[in-house]
């Protein structure tokens, strides 16, 4: 029987590896929160929020003049009621008074009246046609609603959507990088963490003469010393830009 050859053992990554691969991570992590924060889909759903509270603001301010209007109506209502039987208890009177000048006064009394309660009828008159005409325009607002909800949830989904993979590839991201740290010293993880700081990107690998972080070629006695300087650990620092060149 054959036996099946186990696989060699992975070599152990060197300090370039693990450096280049940490940088790689906290680049895409770093690409990953910006668009998570920055994603056109915010702005989708910013915008479909705003036409939705400007929706909801003309709907309010509709009904809220229509029960103005309505309280309004209701009061002219009530107070031509007091009117008339005010001028009816005027017209009572008036078919016992005998003296003219009593009889005039009570005249004058009952047209001011007429004219207050005329008044209040074309008052009301309008604001009936008023409320009519907001009433329409309320129905015609309203068919709109299904429409702006259906865009407002659409894009709150769509937004959930793409945070949710974003977030699922951060937390990748978080346990890759777990995993790298602990291989690096110390020492050179506060290096690493102070120059990202500063530069953005802290990694950069020497590609013939060009310091991909800068691109800036060497001369050939910064190769040579470069070479020099990371000739154990295959890394050292960039003389133009800083970063931890890898050589």
């Amino acid at each position: 029987m054959t036996e099946t050859a186990e696989p060699a053992p992975s070599e152990p990554a060197t300090i370039p590896e693990l450096l280049l691969a940490l940088q790689a991570v906290d680049t895409q992590s770093g690409q990953l929160g910006y668009r998570r924060e920055h994603s056109p889909l915010r702005d989708d759903m910013a915008s479909a929020s705003a036409v939705m509270r400007s929706w909801e603001q003309q709907r309010n301010g509709f009904r809220s003049r229509i029960d103005e209007l309505s309280s309004s109506i209701e009061q002219a209502e009530e107070r031509g009621a007091e009117l008339l039987t005010h001028r009816q208890r005027l017209e009572r009177q008036m078919k016992t008074v005998i003296a003219p000048r009593e009889a005039e006064a009570l005249m004058n009394e009952m047209a001011t009246l007429d004219a207050q309660i005329d008044e209040l009828d074309v008052h009301e008159l309008e604001a009936l046609e008023e409320q009519s005409t907001i009433d329409d325009r309320l129905a015609v607002h309203l068919q709109g609603e299904e429409q702006l909800r259906n865009r407002l949830t659409q894009a709150d989904e769509a937004l959930a959507v793409e945070v949710g993979d974003i977030d699922r590839e951060l937390a990748d991201l978080a346990d890759r990088r777990t995993e790298l740290r602990p291989q690096l010293s110390d020492g050179l993880l506060a290096t690493y963490d102070r120059k990202r700081a500063a530069l953005g990107v802290a990694v950069a690998p020497l590609v013939g003469r060009q310091c991909q972080g800068c691109h800036l070629e060497l001369s050939a006695a910064e190769i040579d010393t470069v070479k020099d300087e990371a000739a154990d650990t295959g890394v050292t620092d960039c003389p133009d830009c800083g970063r931890l060149l890898i050589v």
